[in-house]
């Protein structure tokens, strides 16, 4: 049934339902999401000075561009039939850009941004994951001097500049639905920090209450031991730089919880590249390609990292459910929760 704009139709246990998002309807939260995206997207590539540049949706296996993320997640794959060739689908583009990077030529201060999509089969589906992933990636040569923490932050705050930018183009845009949820200023804090103050809770908890108590936080340190033993979260030895990476987190009213909106760092140089595989039990991937390359000295030194395009419009349009702003698929228990619940799923 259609009424003024609306789509209500009945769920699996007969209840009437209108397809809502936070007060848009689904056909007006569609045009919010082109509006989010494209002006984050302008933004971002003005603030680091960055180019857009096309990018693969699959790699070969065997050049060692392809990431594992935490270690754990296994990347789909398939055979080009004819020719006997198997691909993977990128799980993220980290190590592709820094080649890009070196193929067209960019200098120091320069950086390229691309669509990234993903299928990662392994991911739990709840409000905020899907086993489909839409992020920008992007990547930007530094000086080698530019590897410290200080020029981090420095990128954390362009970052953070497209954000604010763009919550304010969006709400202006809707004043009667949306409202401002960022702070001023983003806050810096390390994972070690987080842990000695609230070392009896989860790392995820930790993330909740920091995040509550700021808004907005860059969360930095990820990867390596803590004094407990145990890292905040996981993360692939190659391409972050453990004590130079970090996610921008903010708190989230809609859900009354954090939301990791991007992950990113400081890329590896020769000395941490082998010193993290080295911790991971991983040094047999010296041997790839792109090891080889970046261990020989032909690969620039970079900044770079992937912002999520549906849990940032989640964000601003303060939707419940990813599968609000974007089309995937679910189990029947998360349609059925959400059902319950009130929330419409592409």
């Amino acid at each position: 049934m259609r009424m003024e704009g609306f789509f209500i139709t009945k769920n699996s246990k007969g209840v009437i339902r209108m397809m809502m998002v936070n007060g848009f309807t689904a056909r007006e939260a569609q045009v919010g999401i082109k509006q989010i995206k494209d002006f984050f997207e302008r933004r971002l590539a003005d603030n680091l000075n960055l180019t857009r540049v096309s990018a693969p949706l699959f790699v070969k296996p065997e050049t060692g561009l392809n990431d594992n993320l935490s270690g754990n997640e296994k990347a789909v794959s398939f055979q080009m039939r004819k020719y006997h060739q198997n691909l993977e689908i990128v799980q993220s583009l980290a190590k592709w850009k820094r080649m890009a990077l070196k193929w067209y030529g960019f200098s120091s201060g320069e950086g390229l941004y691309t669509d990234m999509n993903a299928i990662r089969p392994d991911e739990f589906v709840d409000n905020i994951h899907s086993i489909y992933v839409d992020q920008w990636d992007w990547e930007k040569v530094i000086r080698k001097e530019d590897r410290n923490l200080d020029y981090l932050k420095e990128v954390v705050r362009a970052i953070y500049e497209a954000f604010k930018e763009t919550e304010d183009f969006i709400n202006d845009k809707y004043p009667l639905r949306l409202y401002k949820k960022l702070p001023d200023d983003i806050t810096f804090v390390s994972t070690q920090e987080l842990e000695d103050r609230w070392p009896d809770i989860s790392p995820k908890e930790r993330e909740h209450r920091i995040t509550k108590e700021y808004g907005a936080v860059f969360l930095y340190k990820i990867g390596a031991a803590l004094k407990s033993g145990r890292p905040h979260d996981l993360r692939s030895p190659d391409y972050d730089d453990w004590e130079l990476n970090g996610d921008i987190l903010f708190w989230n009213p809609a859900l009354g919880g954090s939301i990791e909106l991007s992950s990113m760092g400081i890329r590896v140089d020769e000395q941490s590249l082998m010193k993290q595989l080295k911790l991971a039990d991983a040094e047999n991937r010296m041997s790839m390609e792109y090891h080889q390359k970046l261990l020989g000295g032909e690969l620039p030194y970079t900044v770079g990292g992937g912002i999520g395009q549906s849990r940032i419009c989640m964000y601003f349009l303060q939707a419940k459910h990813i599968g609000q702003v974007q089309a995937s698929v679910w189990t029947e228990d998360e349609i059925s929760r959400c059902e319950d619940e009130g929330i419409f799923l592409l």
